[in-house]
């Protein structure tokens, strides 16, 4: 489903990918693993548009993203690709259910309608009675849930996860990890996920070692 051929990334004098290869299937849960400063986070933004390569070469379903203009880039990502990230990233003006609807508005889905599918992700994940309470009224695994209903709302066809757990307790931990499972169970839903726990790690199909810019390990 994704390919990444050669991708380097310099940043000034510091190089920072040196020619990753990488394959991701339909409905892989893969983790990148790897010391601070490796280089996963960058590959990742890479991966999901947010950032671009110096060189080398991105497909997903056989589209060459490199090739898309700016404009092309951004609706592909939003209508394509999800993100989780740590620190949840919740608008706090908004209730949970509005933060759900924003990438659906922003890709002119009816309000009606974004709201009926924001809703019902967040049924589905447990938040029925949390719908209509903004970010400071939620606990950390409730915000973290919400993050992860606004980057399933547009139904993309991956989402990738950057220390998506690192802020949350155990008892909240444990069940985000579940969730992501849950979600793949039920959606066939692929995620790439950046992390330094090492239990997740292990569940997850594949995990890809980097180590200063470059893969080292490549493990089922």
């Amino acid at each position: 489903m994704i390919e990444c051929r050669r991708i380097t990334k310099n940043f000034g004098a510091l190089r920072v990918l040196k020619g990753i290869d990488l394959a991701v299937n339909y409905g892989e849960i893969v983790s990148i693993v790897g010391p601070s400063g490796a280089g996963k986070t960058t590959l990742i933004q890479i991966m999901g548009t947010l950032d671009k390569a110096d060189t080398g070469e991105i497909f997903y379903e056989g589209i060459h993203v490199n090739k898309l203009k700016d404009t092309e880039i951004a609706h592909f990502r939003n209508r394509n690709i999800g993100f989780v990230f740590q620190f949840h990233q919740l608008l706090p003006e908004f209730t949970a259910v509005e933060n759900v609807m924003i990438p659906a508005m922003i890709s002119n889905i009816r309000q009606v309608e974004a709201k009926k599918r924001a809703a019902e992700l967040l049924d589905f994940l447990g938040l029925k009675n949390r719908m209509e309470h903004k970010p400071d009224e939620l606990s950390g695994g409730e915000k973290q849930r919400v993050a992860v209903a606004r980057a399933l709302v547009n139904k993309p066809s991956v989402i990738f996860a950057d220390e998506p757990s690192g802020s949350l307790d155990t008892k909240n931990k444990i069940e985000l990890h579940q969730l992501f499972f849950d979600l793949r169970r039920e959606f066939n839903q692929t995620f790439i996920i950046v992390t330094h726990d090492p239990t997740l790690a292990e569940l997850t199909d594949r995990t890809i070692k980097i180590q200063d810019g470059a893969i080292i390990n490549r493990q089922k």
